[in-house]
């Protein structure tokens, strides 16, 4: 009988580092859907406030381990009890999740999403869900020079690979003396 190996979904991939620019993987353990049931968002914000000290964020937000993922339903980082209260789907195996971080994290970024990530406009705990390159991509800011990408498993490689090609974009135009004004707001 063949033994299988558990792998996550960045496993021999990451990490990698150019420009002052770092990818690394996120393991967030257990990810769980949860989309309240008709009528049951407040008394399901309040359990999961009970259980893991954060409640329902509002749209494009995160807070804590609850993270908002479009269409009344959140994503959780953790195991949590919700029966009859809402519709609660694993996750865990599901998504590759990375962490962006670096002074250039911004620079890196503006060159795959079409959505203004700068600081001034996309605060820590701000979500979006848009497209990065050609994958659709959930992206949250975690800190000053700090993101989190979920994107579905399967496209882990694909997302490497675009952040590697513009992480060595960057570094190339650092190197060269040619980096990037800052934007104007």
């Amino acid at each position: 009988m063949a033994k299988l190996i558990a792998l996550s979904p960045c496993a021999g991939l990451l990490p990698i580092a150019h420009g002052g620019v770092a990818v690394t993987e996120v393991l967030p353990g257990r990810l769980i859907s949860v989309a309240p049931l008709r009528g049951q968002r407040k008394a399901t914000s309040a359990m999961l406030k009970e259980q893991l000290g954060a409640g329902l964020p509002s749209v494009n937000r995160r807070t804590g381990a609850v993270t908002w993922f479009g269409h009344g339903t959140w994503m959780v980082a953790g195991d949590v009890a919700l029966d009859g209260l809402a519709a609660v789907t694993d996750q865990s195996d599901a998504w590759a999740v990375v962490a962006v971080s670096g002074a250039g994290a911004e620079d890196v970024l503006a060159r795959l999403v079409p959505v203004d990530l700068r600081a001034q406009l996309f605060k820590i705990g701000h979500v979006a869900k848009t497209m990065l390159a050609h994958m659709s991509v959930t992206i949250t800011r975690t800190g000053a020079d700090g993101f989190e990408i979920m994107v579905m498993r399967s496209m882990a490689q694909t997302l490497v690979h675009d952040l590697d090609v513009a992480m060595r974009s960057m570094a190339a135009r650092q190197t060269a003396g040619g980096g990037m004004p800052p934007a104007e707001v």
